[in-house]
């Protein structure tokens, strides 16, 4: 069995992702940080299905905390798949939020890089020698970081992070090639998360007035839901996407096309 790690799998696109690789027999180890009962949730939804899952908690924040999850990883692979090596990597997690160039604070961007930029890079070189040959990778960026994206105001820290995750996939995409690691990312435009933003004000649950806004700017006519990026991802890791690396696709219904 083929076994992948999704991080940020207690909700939204990182839950959906998780559902979406049991149902095609894919192992999940899935983490969490400030959701545990999300986490069950999602644990759950697989199992009821007759999937495998379990959950872990990692906060992508604390570099000095991925050594000790890697050994967890391992001693799960060993007792759940009796595997030493994993095949699939979902960078997922993660928080929004707005903030003008002239409020964001050095706490702000230091918070946006540690769990953005800096936690997804260093967790997946702590984890690259459980990373199996052939195996895939997929970073969950935006599409606030396009180059053809409509610039709005406010996301200059966030956006700065995930363009810094752009590069990265390519980089890795040319750097684990020799090991026929495939390394992709995909950018969501606006979908129907409970994604927190800094200040813990969780999403469109907390502004419902905005959906119809955004779904107006869409081409599709409506707004993401987590089982579209789901889709996308779980895509790319799999056969389908056997021939694409260093890509950023973007996953919007057309968002201000």
């Amino acid at each position: 069995m083929r076994v992948a790690i999704v991080c940020g799998g207690s909700s939204g696109i990182g839950r959906a992702t998780a559902v979406q690789l049991a149902q095609r027999g894919i192992g999940v180890v899935l983490t969490y940080n400030g959701n545990p009962d999300g986490a069950r949730d999602t644990v759950a939804l697989i199992e009821k299905e007759g999937g495998t899952a379990l959950a872990l908690r990692l906060d992508v924040g604390r570099t000095e905390d991925f050594v000790a999850f890697r050994d967890q990883v391992a001693a799960a692979l060993r007792d759940t798949w009796q595997r030493d090596t994993f095949d699939y990597l979902v960078n997922n997690a993660g928080f929004g939020g707005a903030a003008m160039f002239p409020d964001v604070t050095e706490e702000l961007f230091d918070r946006f890089m540690r769990v953005l930029l800096k936690g997804p890079y260093f967790l997946t070189q702590a984890l690259l020698p459980l990373l199996a040959d052939g195996g895939a990778i997929v970073n969950v960026s935006s599409g606030s970081a396009l180059p053809s994206a409509r610039v709005e105001a406010g996301y200059s820290a966030y956006a700065t992070m995930k363009g810094g995750l752009n590069t990265m996939t390519r980089y890795l995409a040319k750097e684990l090639a020799p090991r026929g690691i495939r390394v992709n990312a995909v950018s969501p435009g606006p979908t129907r998360t409970r994604l927190a933003d800094a200040s813990g004000v969780v999403g469109f649950d907390a502004y419902p007035e905005v959906i119809p806004i955004l779904a107006a700017k869409t081409a599709l006519g409506r707004l993401g839901e987590p089982d579209d990026v789901a889709a996308s991802i779980v895509s790319l890791l799999g056969d389908e996407g056997r021939w694409i690396t260093a890509q950023n696709v973007d996953v919007s219904g057309g968002y201000e096309l």
